[in-house]
């Protein structure tokens, strides 16, 4: 069922933020905490985004199969900082391929977007949703997943001029129409703010002097994340679970979390 880090704050080696952590997105390949039925390891892929400092498009690496054995990675993220990273590990749902090309994060001009869910009977149930979209933009899909399409769904709002946070939630609530059943932990991001939801599934939310991080399990953040005050009084960073059917926000200076309607997935 996935798990993916949203990360803005003082630029931290990819390596210090997603490998060597206590309970790292590495470590959560294979132990995560909180699947919820959803699948028991995270080894189908993974990928990595990232910004330079000077520039709005975005750097990602992706791979098929688990990221431990990805020693090109590993050497990479030794290499590479940045102060706005996405990073995610696949769980594949039912029979879609294990492709590097199915492995979040996803990408288009400025943005990164990741999935953490599944969208039961795909891909017959998003056939409808399908339509909105112009041939070439089917044909033209990373994978033939379900994260895919709702990246496409996403990034055909976004290329209509949709303010990102709106077009995040009408993303989900057509999906969930469509598929009720649908877990829509989605991750956007600009690399200047991060847009998130839960949607059947974890999140937790770490807000320091420094920093913001946006992750499906809390993890122990870098040093550079948490700010002199902190480092010096040896203090741990508070994780606060985000609750169900919410929408976040968060930039480097201020986090908020409304409800993204009415209904929550409990009722449904």
């Amino acid at each position: 069922m996935c798990r993916h880090i949203g990360y803005l704050g003082p630029p931290v080696g990819l390596d210090e933020l997603l490998l060597h952590p206590a309970h790292s997105l590495l470590e959560q390949t294979w132990a995560p905490n909180d699947m919820r039925a959803g699948g028991t390891i995270n080894v189908d892929g993974f990928g990595a985004g990232w910004y330079g400092r000077d520039s709005t498009v975005p750097k990602r690496y992706r791979a098929e199969g688990p990221m431990w054995a990805d020693g090109n990675f590993a050497e990479l993220a030794g290499c590479v900082r940045s102060g706005a990273v996405v990073g995610a590990v696949r769980s594949a749902t039912g029979s879609t391929p294990a492709v590097r090309t199915a492995c979040a994060p996803f990408g288009s001009g400025p943005w990164l977007f990741s999935h953490n869910g599944s969208v039961p009977g795909w891909p017959d149930s998003l056939a409808d949703l399908a339509d909105k979209l112009d041939p070439t933009e089917l044909v033209t899909l990373d994978a033939p997943v379900d994260s895919a399409l709702v990246w496409a769904l996403l990034r055909h709002r976004l290329d209509g001029g949709q303010p990102p946070a709106d077009a995040v939630r009408d993303t989900l609530v057509e999906v969930v129409a469509a598929a009720p059943q649908a877990r829509m932990n989605l991750l956007l991001s600009d690399g200047r703010t991060l847009i998130a939801t839960t949607w059947s599934h974890s999140l937790a939310v770490c807000r320091t002097d420094e920093a913001v991080l946006l992750a499906s399990e809390p993890f122990e953040p870098p040093a550079e994340a948490l700010g002199e005050a902190s480092a010096a009084e040896d203090e741990g960073p508070e994780w606060h679970p985000v609750a169900e059917g919410s929408l976040v926000i968060a930039d480097r200076v201020s986090t908020s979390c409304t409800p993204l309607f009415e209904t929550s997935p409990e009722s449904r």
